[in-house]
């Protein structure tokens, strides 16, 4: 702004006399001085400002680089662990088909599974009270109910009244002092016993003198004691659930 003014005030001299023009001169460069001296100190404070704000965002610029560096530092880290992760995991599982065809692999996975669901329903029995013996899990009732009745709870279960396979059931089951419904039955055929399952009576622990009838009754179903004894559905007693599981 000022050398356009400065170019304006030497064409006016060019038209003055010699002194004149002197005086004009000086006149004018004592304006100038005047006004360059009234400028306030905010321009030069704004520079200084603006110097250290620059310097400011120059080192904040110089951390933020130095951090992304880091940063793409610890990710190159990473992925190259990973990669030696994966490429381990993939040695391991060639290793393994090596010395393990996928068809013996595929029956490993199948009988862990089986042994875990294994696992699973044997938790499962006993938290809910039952015992395990041979390869059955049995159960008794609390309460007392008619031979079907029992039976319809034992199915809810999951399970059948109980079938005595053996002399060694036989003497397990007796070491419950209770008259149990068991599931042996002639209800289809009168003299024809078979158990729940459909199976023909072939081992029996009767007691004494039974199956008879008693008194010209209708005695269907079966209750233990100590041995057999045959008796009314009807009647009420507890019962034993039987739960076939090989473990």
């Amino acid at each position: 702004m000022f050398n356009e003014d400065e170019s304006k005030i030497t064409i006016e001299i060019r038209d003055l006399p010699v002194a004149s023009s002197r005086r004009t001169l000086k006149s004018y460069t004592s304006e100038y001085d005047e006004v360059a001296t009234a400028v306030p100190d905010t321009g030069r404070k704004l520079e200084r400002c603006v110097a250290v704000s620059f310097c400011l965002l120059s080192s904040q610029q110089k951390s933020l680089d130095e951090e992304r560096d880091e940063l793409k530092r610890q990710l190159n880290l990473t992925t190259s662990q990973q990669k030696s992760l994966t490429e381990e995991r993939d040695e391991l599982n060639r290793q393994l088909n090596l010395f393990m065809p996928a068809s013996q692999q595929k029956s490993l996975d199948e009988e862990r599974d089986e042994l875990k669901r294994q696992l699973n329903l044997t938790n499962h029995y006993l938290n809910q009270g039952w015992v395990y013996f041979g390869s059955s899990f049995y159960y008794i009732s609390s309460v007392n109910k008619a031979w079907q009745d029992s039976r319809e709870d034992c199915l809810q279960r999951g399970a059948d009244l109980v079938i005595i396979n053996s002399e060694a059931e036989q003497k397990f089951i007796r070491q419950y002092p209770k008259y149990i419904w068991i599931g042996l039955t002639d209800r289809e055929t009168e003299g024809v016993w078979k158990w729940v399952d459909g199976t023909p009576l072939t081992t029996s622990f009767w007691r004494s003198g039974e199956p008879n009838n008693y008194r010209g009754g209708n005695e269907d179903c079966v209750e233990l004691t100590l041995d057999w004894n045959d008796v009314e559905c009807e009647q009420k007693k507890l019962w034993m659930c039987e739960k076939k599981m090989a473990l």
